[in-house]
């Protein structure tokens, strides 16, 4: 096992080069998921006025220190509509929630506290100055720094945005992704096969964490093992103006496995090949001219590993965002055998006990070709190599996958 490369040194290579995209602007109603380019400031206060918290009426706090007291209703005001006179001595206003406050009003008292007759309203109970306001700003005045750089735009911090008034955002571009499945025996779905061939299953999964991680998946297809088969592919990668292509399979050195060599003939810069990591041995990492090329292992499993351990933070580099697995300790749910030389990702289900506890059970099956027991894995357990041997119930730590 000499010459492997440990998966942090992997990870550190692929995302020693990796700076941001450039900034684009984007449609608010668009920006969904993308990564704010710059830090984003409020455009005007929120609320813009005083508001009432509630439905009621507004008045001065100082008529009714004694009650009952009867003041004189003068108008009202509801959202969008607001008051336009001065409330006095002796007045009051009908409002609504979210309507706002007078002039010359201080406080609001609920409905619930006020009998409502022609034209006044006798109020019941006592209030305190200023009471069911929101004060003008009281979420945020104008300037302040609302979202910072790097921030995905989830739907709260859209909702902020809009209401800071902001009708665009500047958001880091997605990298666009080629993804090239390689092999004579792959087929796609639905299309018709023989029986010494299989169904190209990678590139699906693949394209679902691009787009959850925050990159646009381009399809290439399935390319022959054949150079010229794998030469056009490149150079529909390089027309979509990928900026990684991720194949898929063909990247070790058997006879039928030509991804390499047709890379290097183009002239691909190679990084690194075959790293410490269990399932997922043979990675590719390289380069042609501003592209990133990652070679995946063609094994079902092992292509949707790695590309969780290493394709998902270089998106996350490109796109300025900061990166930080899902990790857990959870207590194990059986024994386990001592680790060898390669760092190991081990498929297993995790579940969450009456006490709060985490318990990671393992898979009996680890192949690296059964894509079941990872559809059915919630965690992968991460054994260190040269891990000892260890007994249900230590702790051990998991990248959850969901």
């Amino acid at each position: 096992m000499s010459g492997l490369l440990p998966v942090d040194e992997a990870l550190r290579r692929i995302l020693a080069g990796a700076s941001k995209l450039e900034t684009e602007a984007a449609f608010l109603g668009e920006a969904g998921g993308r990564v704010l380019a710059a830090d984003l400031h409020a455009k005007r206060q929120q609320p813009p006025f005083a508001a009432s918290a509630m439905d009621g009426y507004a008045l001065r706090a100082a008529d009714v220190v004694n009650v009952p007291a009867t003041l004189k209703l003068i108008g009202q005001s509801a959202a969008g509509h607001a008051f336009s006179g001065v409330v006095s001595a002796g007045e009051a206003v009908r409002i609504f929630t979210g309507a706002p406050v007078p002039e010359g009003a201080d406080s609001v008292v609920i409905q619930e506290n006020a009998v409502a007759r022609d034209q006044t309203v006798e109020i019941v109970e006592t209030i305190a100055l200023g009471r069911n306001i929101r004060k003008a700003g009281l979420d945020f005045s104008q300037g302040d720094a609302l979202l910072q750089a790097g921030r995905v735009l989830d739907p709260a911090a859209l909702s902020l945005a809009a209401s800071a008034d902001h009708p665009t955002v500047q958001v880091v571009r997605r990298p666009r992704l080629a993804i090239l499945a390689t092999g004579d025996e792959l087929v796609s779905p639905g299309e018709p096969y023989r029986p010494d061939q299989i169904i190209a299953s990678n590139s699906f999964g693949l394209a679902e964490i691009v787009r959850q991680a925050g990159g646009v998946a381009i399809d290439l297809g399935i390319a022959e093992d054949r150079m010229e088969a794998l030469d056009k592919a490149l150079d529909r990668a390089i027309a979509a103006k990928a900026d990684i292509l991720v194949t898929l399979g063909g990247a070790s050195v058997g006879d039928h496995d030509l991804v390499q060599p047709a890379l290097a003939a183009r002239g691909m810069e190679l990084d690194f090949w075959k790293i410490a990591l269990r399932p997922g041995k043979p990675l590719m990492f390289g380069h042609l001219d501003r592209m990133k090329i990652l070679g995946l292992p063609g094994n079902p499993v092992s292509s949707l590993i790695c590309a969780h351990v290493f394709l998902t933070p270089l998106i996350h580099a490109l796109t300025g965002r900061s990166h930080e697995p899902n990790l857990r300790v959870a207590k194990l749910g059986s024994d386990m055998a001592m680790n060898d030389q390669r760092q190991d990702y081990v498929r297993a289900r995790v579940v969450i006990g009456a006490d709060g506890q985490l318990t990671a059970t393992p898979f009996a099956l680890q192949d690296s070709s059964m894509l079941k027991f990872l559809a059915d894995a919630n965690g992968l357990i991460i054994r260190q190599p040269h891990a000892s041997a260890v007994k249900a119930g230590t702790d051990c730590t998991v990248l959850m996958l969901r």
